[in-house]
């Protein structure tokens, strides 16, 4: 509970980021499963094993509570002719190889392949998603798109663009991600997680103050008519194309009544008026959001 406006997105901020805690647990499951990858794919194979990175939002510290998966980059190199011959024009058999290696090797219960990555299933139930990748050339990653192809990415591209424009603004970008994505959560979850972090990276690409609630009114203002922009490492295109125009519609809406309600909280906060505009904020951000108090 909280007094302030303030006050209550101080409190919030520290209710959804992960805690120190969650953190130290992502970091040590990564490095045992690195070791299980490590020893699956031995350099003397004709499938070996080079890296492994944290991506998505745990990657990119955009993660909010609760974290129920890790998402690891894990870069094999493939002999170029077992490639040719067998790989370059069928992911599922390169994937199903991971599962069925890491399925001899690891102590991890239970172990599935989820179209484009391999699932292993901990009783804690932070799983963790092992998204294994060849390494192009010409550039980024080659990952099994679920229908036995390749898809382009690069999340080291991504991680690196938005670190650029968070440190551009004072590091204050990823909080206001966190706030964004619970806004999502917390309104029928219309966009991807991706997509928010990159709408939020455009709005505030070369400023950004220290007031989130500011910063919120501005974000759903911006974008609440174009929900369009590119992926940085300019492999996938525009990042709404995926979406029809029913899920279009339903963001739009979403953000537009967020703008609405973002407009009359900050304008009651200006009057003084703590207790509406801590309301107004519990609307849009969702029942984690303190009450006033």
């Amino acid at each position: 509970m909280a007094l302030t406006v303030a006050a209550a997105f101080n409190e919030f901020n520290g209710i959804i980021k992960p805690s120190e805690a969650t953190r130290d647990k992502v970091y040590e499951r990564r490095d045992n499963v690195a070791k299980v990858l490590r020893d699956a794919f031995p350099s003397s194979s004709d499938v070996d094993y080079r890296s492994t990175k944290i991506i998505g939002s745990l990657g990119r510290n955009t993660a909010i509570r609760p974290v129920s998966d890790i998402d690891l980059l894990t870069h094999l190199h493939v002999d170029p002719d077992l490639w040719s011959r067998k790989y370059s024009a069928n992911s599922t058999e390169f994937l199903y190889r991971v599962r069925r290696t890491l399925n001899a090797t690891s102590t991890v219960q239970k172990i599935g392949a989820r179209g484009q990555a391999v699932r292993l299933f901990y009783a804690d139930g932070l799983e963790v998603d092992v998204a294994a990748v060849v390494k192009y050339n010409t550039g980024g990653y080659g990952i099994p798109d679920g229908s036995g192809g390749w898809l382009r990415t690069d999340p080291v591209k991504h991680e690196e663009h938005l670190n650029k424009i968070n440190g551009r603004v004072d590091g204050n970008l990823k909080k206001v991600i966190r706030f964004v994505k619970q806004w999502n959560r917390a309104h029928s979850s219309h966009l991807g997680s991706f997509h928010l972090e990159m709408l939020v990276a455009r709005t505030f690409e070369w400023s950004l103050g220290n007031d989130s609630r500011d910063a919120l009114e501005e974000f759903f203002r911006r974008n609440r008519n174009n929900l369009s922009v590119q992926d940085p490492a300019g492999y996938s295109g525009d990042l709404s194309s995926g979406m029809t125009w029913l899920a279009q519609g339903a963001a739009r809406a979403a953000m537009e009544n967020a703008y609405t309600r973002a407009v009359a909280a900050n304008k009651a906060e200006v009057y003084g008026n703590h207790k509406e505009a801590i309301r107004l904020w519990r609307i849009i951000l969702g029942s984690n959001f303190p009450n006033y108090g």
